[in-house]
């Protein structure tokens, strides 16, 4: 067992990363939770993972049941957190009860959020079971349902009681989710760490092959990342902006499309486009822009928003939480692993990328 802590005070919590779920039982022992527990999981990942864990959170004494939503996107709005809400009055959940997040990024926010909200807020603990939500989403508390087509509009910002990783349930996951982890992962080495994105690039293999060593070393760095970056700030009124690298443009994608696109998949466009940005802007060299592209594809992620309207993700990106007075807030990079946060009203400039990215 792999352990790393987020240090927030009274709201810190532990990482675990392990290769199964048997210490499961002994993670929620040392928490001290000892309410009734509800498993939140989707329709996919229940037939997988959700009999191990509802065993393992059992044999610690507490009562347990479960709530399956339908997977994907589409499942993240209000309407499924108040079948949550349901369920949990009608066995009559307490303060000291806890809603465990069994799944990926869908999931982990949907049952974040209920736990959040529920009674003014109950325990809850993230079990990832994709990359995306192991490298990214189930660290730092971002909780929260997409409203009317806008993309994570209603949430808040509320910490697990602690994060429980099984490197090997990306074992099954489809490729193409593996893929879209994968975009995360890349971001974080763009913009914290040189020397792990350029492991990942020439690791690539190795990840498709799960190798543990591998995915055991990406997972650690990963969360480190994430986790120091949260400790220094918490609600993103800073630092903690970084890791919206690609979201500016790939929220936008991501609503154009109907959330047909994976996030992961919208995130990479969104990483193209903001290096194609800062190639425009002086900041980074041609040569920079291409090579990040290219570990984009050998990831076997989309560079492009092939089909879509311009003028449609830029109306879309105005909508962004962090749009202010029609100026766009743009995580951009001044080299691999260094990145700042600038803000764009140029409509002309931004553009003449979009059109770039749709051609």
């Amino acid at each position: 067992m792999e352990r790393i802590n987020v240090e927030l005070g009274e709201r810190s919590y532990p990482i675990y990363i392990m290769t199964d779920f048997s210490g499961l039982g002994s993670a929620f022992s040392k928490a001290g939770l000892r309410g009734k527990v509800m498993v939140v999981t989707d329709s996919n990942v229940s037939n997988l993972y959700l009999k191990a864990c509802m065993e393992e959170i059992t044999s610690t004494g507490v009562q347990t049941c479960s709530h399956v939503i339908e997977a994907g996107e589409k499942s993240k709005n209000l309407d499924t957190v108040k079948d949550i809400y349901r369920q949990l009055t009608d066995q009559r959940f307490d303060r000291n009860s806890a809603i465990v997040a069994l799944g990926g990024g869908v999931t982990g926010d949907i049952a974040g959020f209920a736990a959040a909200t529920y009674m003014r807020g109950i325990h809850y603990v993230q079990i990832p079971t994709s990359l995306l939500a192991q490298a990214d989403s189930s660290i730092g508390g971002k909780t929260g349902v997409d409203f009317e087509g806008f993309k994570n509009m209603v949430g808040a910002f509320y910490q697990p009681r602690f994060v429980y990783i099984n490197i090997n349930t990306l074992r099954t996951l489809p490729l193409r989710e593996l893929r879209s982890g994968l975009a995360e992962v890349i971001k974080h080495g763009l913009i914290k760490d040189a020397g792990f994105y350029d492991f990942v690039r020439l690791k690539m293999q190795k990840i498709f092959e799960f190798d543990e060593s591998t995915l055991q070393y990406i997972t650690r760095t990963n969360c480190s990342i994430k986790k120091s970056i949260v400790e220094q700030d918490e609600k993103e009124s800073g630092l903690r902006a970084i890791l919206n690298l690609g979201h500016t443009i790939g929220h936008a994608v991501e609503s154009v499309s109907g959330f047909e696109l994976l996030h992961g998949e919208c995130v990479a466009i969104g990483i193209a486009g903001a290096f194609r940005l800062a190639r425009r802007m002086g900041m980074i060299s041609k040569a920079v822009e291409e090579e990040t592209e290219s570990t984009l594809r050998d990831a076997g992620l989309p560079v492009k928003a092939a089909n879509m309207e311009p003028q449609q993700i830029y109306a879309e990106m105005l909508h962004d939480k962090k749009a202010k007075e029609g100026k766009l807030s743009f995580i951009l990079p001044k080299r691999i692993g260094e990145v700042i946060n600038h803000t764009i009203d140029d409509r002309r400039l931004l553009m003449e990328v979009l059109e770039e990215l749709v051609g």
